[in-house]
């Protein structure tokens, strides 16, 4: 068939990130962050995440290091549970939830009348400041991350990117304006395959770095 390529399962991956590479020419990445840049570029197809990306001073070292500390990683969506690597994250002694789903979350959100992931948030933080949140899909989480922050709660690490219009960009900016640790894809872009990717590559790079010291 014209213009499909034959190439082996394994070598799709590795095919894909030197087009990625290719096509961003001349453009200087950031050699630290350019691994989570180029993921998730591959994720989405999307090179404004080139520019898009928002990453706070040294974030992917503290990054690494909460996630060789063991940190909780939180989700505000089922699916980006789901895409994250688990066996990746469980050698690290990281377990990965999601709380929205949760019986007594849906009956307290009800009874505030706000969503289950402003609650969900307020159930994340039951677990200490050992926690890294990956936010792809509602603004309200990190509202109400931002609300926790101010009242003193310092979580590692807040991966800010929910997709959409209603409050996306603001609420964004609301964790920039923290000294949290934060990687957040500014404007309307991002969502919850973003969110686990960006996990992903975190955790790849603590594998690769292991990886060549053996």
């Amino acid at each position: 068939m014209t213009g499909i390529q034959k190439i082996a399962p394994m070598e799709i991956e590795r095919e894909s990130f030197r087009i990625i590479t290719e096509e961003l020419g001349d453009r200087a990445l950031d050699p630290e962050k350019a691994p989570i840049v180029k993921r998730v570029i591959h994720t989405t197809a999307d090179f404004d995440y080139a520019d898009n990306l928002y990453f706070s001073g040294d974030v992917v070292a503290r990054a690494l290091e909460a996630l060789k500390g063991g940190a909780s990683i939180v989700t505000d969506t089922q699916m980006a549970l789901a895409g994250i690597n688990k066996r990746a994250a469980a050698k690290l002694g990281c377990e990965t939830l999601c709380f929205m789903a949760d019986e007594d979350v849906a009956r307290e959100a009800k009874a505030q009348g706000v969503t289950r992931a402003r609650v969900s948030m307020d159930k994340a933080a039951g677990l200490g400041e050992n926690v890294i949140f990956a936010i792809g899909n509602a603004p309200t989480a990190l509202i109400r991350l931002r609300e926790l922050i101010d009242a003193g709660y310092r979580p590692k690490l807040i991966i800010g990117v929910p997709v959409g219009f209603v409050n996306v960009t603001a609420s964004k900016e609301l964790i920039i304006g923290t000294d949290v640790p934060c990687i957040v894809a500014r404007g309307r872009k991002g969502g919850s395959n973003v969110a686990a990717c960006i996990v992903n590559a975190l955790l790849y790079m603590i594998d690769e770095t292991r990886g060549a010291k053996q």
